[in-house]
């Protein structure tokens, strides 16, 4: 089962993503004024932490109890305060114009499920607010930097556009990085960026 996986994943000493939060939502989120902020699939939480240093109420969304060990502790280290909650993205109930931001970093769902579950996560974003995400695209199949093995549960341009479609976007566009975020995002990955206004 997939939170079996990531449980496992997750109770191992060290960070899986690392500590440091994801390169594209700093950027972005630093230049936000700070107000509610929902981040489904945290995992360990180096997101969520970072956010509520730069003054952010902080929701977090993942289905591993071992992740939200990790976050909780991570937190404490900071002297800050997230709300963690537990949950498959099937079960969770999202509050409708609740949050003025919500990131989604390297959160994959298959086609199946993928746009149901962003029209959710659209919904929970107030009129005005920000949608940021960092997935990889498809030519991630091609290499061994982390993410999905299923091209099914990549992403194109296209993807994230039609699911996204009446938002005023901003950015989206693909790019080449150099992951260096703990033991499983290590090396050459293409990705797909989006900042997207309701």
């Amino acid at each position: 089962m997939e939170d079996n996986f990531w449980n496992k994943r997750y109770a191992e000493p060290e960070y899986a993503y690392g500590k440091e939060p994801n390169e594209y939502f700093k950027e972005v989120i630093d230049g936000l004024k700070p107000g509610k902020i929902l981040l489904p699939g945290e995992g360990e939480g180096r997101n969520a932490v970072y956010a509520a240093t730069k003054g952010w109420e902080v929701t977090a969304i993942d289905l591993s109890t071992e992740g939200k060990n990790k976050a909780d502790k991570l937190a404490k280290e900071s002297n800050v305060k997230i709300k963690y909650i537990v949950s498959s993205f099937e079960e969770y109930s999202f509050i409708e114009n609740e949050y003025d931001a919500i990131a989604l970093i390297f959160v994959h769902f298959n086609q199946n499920n993928r746009e149901n579950t962003h029209r959710a996560i659209a919904n929970s974003l107030k009129k005005g607010g920000v949608l940021l995400i960092e997935a990889f695209s498809k030519s991630q199949i091609n290499n061994d930097s982390g993410g999905p093995k299923d091209i099914s549960s990549l992403y194109s341009i296209e993807d994230i556009r039609q699911d996204f479609s009446e938002f005023t976007i901003e950015c989206l566009s693909e790019h080449q990085v150099q992951l260096s975020e703990g033991p499983y995002h290590k090396g050459t990955a293409d990705v797909i960026r989006l900042k997207a206004i309701k």
